[in-house]
């Protein structure tokens, strides 16, 4: 194990060692060296306290009451170039009273690596490290290795209790599933699907950031899938688990199942990696139950369910707590997801198209639209008209016409308008823009001159 761990993480730990404390690595880095994955952090606990830690590493900072220090360090990257950042060292702790279904009411320092290692979630998780003469020296109480051996995800200890502890670790469960690529201990799954209620304790936030990196993994619709099974997707998406049983079974059209199906294949067959990008995809028909109807003929239609699909969306990102980009992305891309692709498109068309969904989001469109499509039951993902579409969206972003490219500025719209700058020169560039993109033949000086006095009436 000594030969992958980073030098500036190695003198931490052997700083510690000397100055007369146990030490050892522990956790997810233990566990990914054991199955042969790319290590990424670097945690150590000890029988030292915090304020012994400190001591030891005076840069260090201690901002918990969980016995983490945080130490600061730069690592080199290449010549001259250094990336900042730092080390978990926590105290052997014993944790009981988790009153809030997170957070244990009463924590006091263990005695032993055996102690800190019996409050932890999942065996693969219980295992401790330590270098002792050029080997490495596993302390491993709950066969973590054979369940990693196994490829087995299991609660250390009584599944109920693990799970009533900190709720949590229902999603961690099913995260480390479609992470690792094992299964669940068939007494760990029972006790999740009896406490998946609890999921409804945690913070928005904590679920949220489980969500995201199940959602980051390559089984990412295995997870989902996962997720749905235990009954917390429901609690989690209310709004997605009404497509339930709604049908979308139309006489000529391609699809075969309900609105939900629909959605959970299309994230399936998203070709994204991006975790924002294969959640607006699996939200991308969220609007599709609050707008059902049926036409004349007695067939389901969903008139304008992509305008009431972004706000249920953004809703659903709010409540997450996604940032303003991401929410943004998420609303943009369901919003204008049923664009056209007809050949006879014009120019002008294809610009709009742009503009609506933002340059920076055209080809996280093509990917929801190519899962949208293999989700709906079509065995291919690119009709030739979309590759048609895909072309002429290259062209017209090669360059791209920009507000930047008219023939006027802000300076120009001042001065003739007797303006000072401010928010109104930017609005009535905007709209020249918008009717220019439409016709690029009015880009001359003279007409937006002329154009810019119509506006200001």
């Amino acid at each position: 194990m000594e030969k992958v761990i980073t030098p500036e993480v190695l003198q931490i730990y052997k700083k510690t060692e000397l100055a007369g404390f146990e030490v050892f690595f522990v956790g997810g880095c233990v566990r990914d060296f054991l199955i042969g994955k790319k290590i990424k952090d670097w945690d150590m606990t000890t029988n030292a306290t915090p304020e012994q830690i400190q001591e030891i590493f005076p840069d260090s900072f201690y901002e918990n009451n969980y016995g983490t220090v945080g130490i600061p360090f730069e690592n080199k990257i290449e010549d001259d170039v250094f990336e900042k950042n730092y080390v978990e060292i926590t105290t052997y702790r014993k944790e009981s009273g988790y009153g809030n279904f997170r957070h244990p009411e009463n924590i006091s320092w263990g005695k032993n690596i055996e102690d800190d290692l019996s409050r932890r979630d999942f065996t693969v998780n219980a295992i401790a490290a330590r270098l002792r003469n050029g080997k490495t020296e596993y302390t491993d109480p709950f066969d973590g290795q054979k369940d990693i051996e196994k490829k087995i995800i299991k609660t250390v200890g009584d599944p109920d209790s693990r799970f009533s502890e900190d709720a949590l670790r229902l999603l961690r469960a099913i995260r480390f599933y479609a992470q690792l690529d094992f299964k669940i201990e068939k007494k760990t799954w029972d006790a999740l699907l009896k406490k998946a209620f609890l999921i409804e304790k945690i913070s928005k936030e904590r679920v949220r950031d489980e969500l995201l990196k199940i959602l980051g993994t390559k089984r990412f619709y295995e997870g989902i899938e996962l997720f749905d099974e235990s009954g917390m997707l429901d609690m989690v998406f209310p709004e997605l688990a009404q497509g339930k049983g709604v049908s979308q079974v139309r006489p000529g059209r391609h699809h075969t199942s309900d609105v939900f199906t629909h959605n959970i294949l299309s994230l399936k067959h998203c070709p994204s990696n991006d975790p924002i990008v294969r959640l607006a995809t699996f939200l991308h028909d969220v609007g599709k139950p609050y707008v059902a109807s049926t036409d004349e003929d007695g067939h389901v239609i969903f008139y304008n369910h992509e305008v009431k699909g972004a706000f249920v969306a953004r809703e659903i990102a709010d409540r997450l707590r996604l940032s303003k980009i991401q929410k943004g992305k998420i609303f943009t891309l369901i919003r204008w997801h049923m664009f056209t692709v007809d050949e006879k498109i014009t120019d002008s068309a294809i610009r709009r198209f742009i503009r609506r969904v933002g340059v920076e989001n055209v080809a996280d469109m093509m990917d929801l639209r190519i899962g949208d499509r293999l989700g709906g039951g079509t065995q291919v993902a690119e009709s030739w008209r979309l590759k048609k579409f895909k072309e002429r969206v290259g062209k017209e972003l090669n360059p791209p016409f920009s507000i930047n490219d008219l023939a006027i500025d802000g300076n120009d719209i001042m001065h003739e308008l007797k303006l000072s700058p401010g928010p109104k020169v930017g609005e009535i560039l905007k709209k020249l823009f918008e009717e220019v993109d439409e016709d690029l033949s009015k880009n001359n000086k003279d007409y937006l001159l002329g154009k810019i006095k119509e506006i200001q009436k």
